[in-house]
């Protein structure tokens, strides 16, 4: 008997079926182009989405460049985390990292380079990996997530060369202190490790929650974000958010902020943070609040800032979160519009 064959959705359906989607969306990841004109943003239904930078910040902007100018489906499950090489935009989602080529994508033509999957315990473990880390110097990506491994990628060869064993639970988030070089990773089980890579090892442990001055036990003791520049390292999740010295393992600063936050960075002589709520907060080092900036989503899980030296007039701070849309803003006082899947 012939297998009966699915009729075509009809076009109002179809309309309705995406309205639905947007509706539901929860954008996780961003990753700015090598040539800084186009962004990409990845969300919970495995799609990536590239947006042109440059058409949406043109004085001739209309409505529509503000949408993507092209769409694909990466993942079969959520697109957790994404970072670009100079070539490459890589992409995380359940068990494997996959790699496209920022030339073939910007032509359309979203074919899959390679993808990998790091070396689990068992056949049977699908991890998610919600977070990727260039480092540079080794041309290698490092990932972690869900088995409490970070993984290490040759990006010349696609081979794993090692795996950093130490958390207990989860890998929320990873940071480079380039000049060490080290990598820092924070996860559920409340700790901010220090690795160095030259003998990958670890090489310092803070446990946030265990000093009282952060400690927030109603909100559990996991890291879900964290930044460093040089000495100094900031990070938050259930613990409030927190700038320390690294050397002493002392926290300096400890920021007024209630809300759990998701993602934190330096920019400047400033801190920028986000998560629970719709606000980009900005902060002195000192702790002061120096604005909170709204958005257009509920919550906030990634910011992204532009820096790249090719494409100065796109210099700018991009943020996404529980929404559909990923807000812009051209200077960090205002959100000026935003991009929409």
């Amino acid at each position: 008997m012939e297998p009966a064959v699915p009729h075509a959705v009809p076009l109002g359906q179809m309309e309705v079926v995406q309205a639905l989607q947007r509706l539901h969306m929860t954008v996780f990841s961003q990753s700015v182009s090598p040539c800084g004109k186009f962004l990409a943003a990845g969300n919970n239904y495995g799609q990536i989405a590239i947006f042109s930078l440059s058409a949406a910040l043109s004085s001739e902007a209309k409505e529509e460049s503000k949408n993507p100018v092209v769409t694909f489906q990466a993942h079969d499950g959520p697109v957790y985390s994404m970072v670009s090489t100079d070539r490459q935009l890589l992409s995380a989602g359940d068990g494997e990292v996959k790699a496209w080529l920022w030339a073939e994508i910007l032509k359309k033509a979203s074919k899959e380079l390679w993808r990998r999957q790091p070396p689990y315990r068992t056949s049977l473990e699908v991890p998610e990996i919600n977070a990727l880390l260039l480092v540079p110097k080794e041309n290698s990506l490092i990932l972690a997530g869900g088995d409490c491994q970070l993984h290490t990628m040759d990006l010349e060869t696609g081979a794993f060369t090692r795996a950093l064993r130490g958390h207990t639970d989860y890998i929320h988030c990873l940071a480079l202190r380039e000049r060490s070089p080290e990598v820092l990773s924070g996860g559920e089980d409340g700790a901010v490790r220090l690795w160095d890579l030259r003998t990958a090892k670890e090489v310092q442990t803070i446990e946030v929650y265990k000093h009282e001055e952060c400690s927030r036990p109603q909100n559990g003791r996991w890291i879900g974000c964290l930044a460093t520049d040089s000495d100094w390292m900031v990070c938050g999740g259930g613990p409030a958010l927190t700038l320390w010295h690294l050397r002493s393992s002392t926290p300096t600063t400890v920021f007024p902020m209630r809300a759990p936050q998701k993602h934190v960075t330096f920019y400047q002589d400033l801190i920028l943070s986000a998560g629970q709520g719709p606000f980009v907060n900005q902060w002195q080092l000192s702790g002061e609040l120096k604005a909170q900036v709204p958005g257009s989503s509920s919550g906030l899980l990634s910011l992204s800032l532009n820096q790249q030296p090719a494409a100065p007039e796109c210099k700018v701070l991009t943020a996404a979160g529980n929404s559909c849309r990923v807000d812009v803003f051209t200077n960090l006082g205002y959100r000026a519009f935003s991009l929409s899947f």
